[in-house]
């Protein structure tokens, strides 16, 4: 348990790990999220080494810890499913690789039916897969960094976004996630940036992922975050409680989301 501190449904509360949340109802996975369809999260970025791999690994390995997550990695470079060959994968945590445009939707649709979370890592913006699994998301997440190209590439892939509300009526929800950023200063450019972001109505996660060495290590050592030897890798409590941030700001999104839906049902009926 770090210490952390964190607001979770407006309470603040010390961070624990998302097992623990779960177990004691503030993350009802099973109760809310188990009542629809169990949610579907892309990852998706025309620009590389934005840190998306890497962010949809860490929030699998952090639900992972309470629930059952199967990533599908339809990444061509399958980096998620390199990492899982040599690690000694969470119970809870499962990968499929074999995945193209043909099959994704069987996939996803299949996963989704047996496993409480998915998570899709896939790469660009322009490929069919990427306009298909992204029909079945409950969230989209854009990683980028902070420079002025990262947020023109981000600007892409939400475009794709409002073509494919346009095409088929429905609004895929998401948000950019800042990535690698300083956990210590805001740079101007990061703060000009941010600033447009937020002033264009582009929704963002509260959270960002820092430049932490331990994000690099999990695919040094094949290992979870949670495994790793802080002897070997610096600041690693830290890293922890940033994943576990991340993980948990994704849940309340969900959380969110199903209740609006909850609701809309009922006015529907």
């Amino acid at each position: 348990m770090t210490k952390e501190i964190i607001a979770v449904g407006g309470i603040c509360v010390k961070m624990l790990s998302i097992g623990y949340q779960i177990a004691i109802g503030l993350l009802p996975a099973s109760r809310l999220l188990y009542s629809y369809p169990m949610p579907t999260i892309a990852f998706i970025s025309p620009k590389g080494g934005v840190g998306k791999t890497t962010a949809a690994l860490l929030l699998a390995s952090q639900l992972a810890r309470g629930a059952r997550v199967c990533v599908i990695d339809a990444d061509p470079n399958h980096p998620i499913a390199a990492w899982g060959k040599d690690a000694a994968l969470p119970d809870n945590l499962s990968i499929i690789a074999d995945v193209d445009e043909d099959n994704i939707l069987d996939k996803i649709e299949e996963t989704a039916a047996q496993t409480p979370f998915v998570i899709v890592d896939l790469e660009g913006t322009a490929a069919k897969i990427v306009l298909l699994a992204v029909s079945q998301a409950d969230l989209v997440v854009i990683p980028m960094q902070g420079s002025q190209l990262d947020a023109e590439q981000a600007s892409r892939a939400i475009r794709v976004l409002k073509q494919h509300e346009k095409m088929t009526g429905r609004a895929v929800p998401y948000g950019v996630l800042l990535s690698r950023t300083s956990p210590i200063i805001r740079t101007r450019t990061m703060g000009h940036i941010q600033d447009g972001l937020v002033d264009a109505g582009v929704p963002m996660f509260k959270t960002q992922l820092h430049e932490r060495e331990a994000f690099r290590a999990i695919f040094s050592f094949r290992q979870t975050l949670e495994e790793l030897d802080p002897k070997d890798v610096s600041n690693l409590d830290k890293a922890i409680a940033n994943a576990e941030q991340f993980a948990v700001e994704v849940i309340e999104q969900l959380r969110a989301r199903r209740k609006s839906a909850v609701a809309s049902d009922a006015v529907a009926g």
